[in-house]
């Protein structure tokens, strides 16, 4: 699968808000979602590291108790095993990779 059409795969909403189209590599998963202003992902945690690249929009992004507001051009990296949750400050799009793999994502994307 060296391409793909990201504008191919389904679209599937996990949480309220949250738009996300969802496929993996060997070795990492990506989500490419379209939020809107208020839209939460509750405090959680996971052995993959995590990095959210906004697009468009702000999310305000806390790891481990510290708040930063992600945008276009500020990247948010989420050690693995890190308490972190997002809200969405605006609309927008982000993209989301994991690393390892994410095996719920995966079943996710099966549905």
């Amino acid at each position: 699968m060296p391409f793909l059409n990201t504008g191919n795969l389904d679209v599937i909403e996990p949480l309220p808000g949250w738009h996300g189209r969802y496929f993996q590599s060997a070795n990492m998963t990506f989500a490419h979602y379209e939020f809107t202003r208020g839209a939460s992902i509750h405090e959680h945690f996971h052995p993959q590291e995590e990095v959210y690249e906004v697009v468009e929009g702000e999310l305000e992004i806390t790891i481990d108790g510290v708040s930063e507001v992600a945008r276009p051009g500020v990247v948010a990296i989420v050690p693995a095993n890190a308490r972190h949750s997002v809200r969405a400050l605006s609309d927008g799009k982000a993209i989301i990779v994991d690393y390892p793999l994410r095996n719920e994502i995966a079943k996710r994307e099966a549905k």
